[in-house]
C-alpha cells in the first residue's frame, strides 16, 4: 500500500512541478516568477524525500536538507533584491 502511495504522490508533485514551471515562465510580474521558483525547490525537496522513501536511503533526505537550507537562503535574497533593489547593505 505504501508503494501505491509514493507512487501517486511523486506522479501529483510531478505534475505540480510542470504547473510551476508553467507559471515560471508566462508570469505576468516578477513576485510571480520568484514564488514560482520558492514553489520548484519545495516540489522538489518533496520529490527527493519521495524518492528516498521508495528506495528506503537516507542519502536523498540529507540532498533534500541541503536544497531547502539553499532554497530559502534564495527566496530571501530574491525578494530583498525585489524590495530594495540590492542584496547586501
Amino acid at each position: 500500500m505504501l508503494i501505491y502511495a509514493v507512487q501517486f504522490a511523486f506522479i501529483a508533485f510531478c505534475v505540480a512541478l510542470l504547473l510551476n514551471l508553467w507559471r515560471l515562465f508566462r508570469g505576468p510580474d516578477l513576485p510571480d516568477r520568484i514564488l514560482a521558483l520558492d514553489t520548484i525547490y519545495i516540489n522538489s525537496l518533496a520529490l527527493l524525500v519521495l524518492f528516498g522513501i521508495w528506495h528506503g536511503t537516507a542519502f536523498y533526505f540529507e540532498a533534500a536538507l541541503l536544497i531547502a537550507m539553499l532554497g530559502f537562503i534564495g527566496t530571501v535574497a530574491a525578494a530583498k533584491f525585489l524590495l530594495r533593489g540590492d542584496i547586501v547593505e
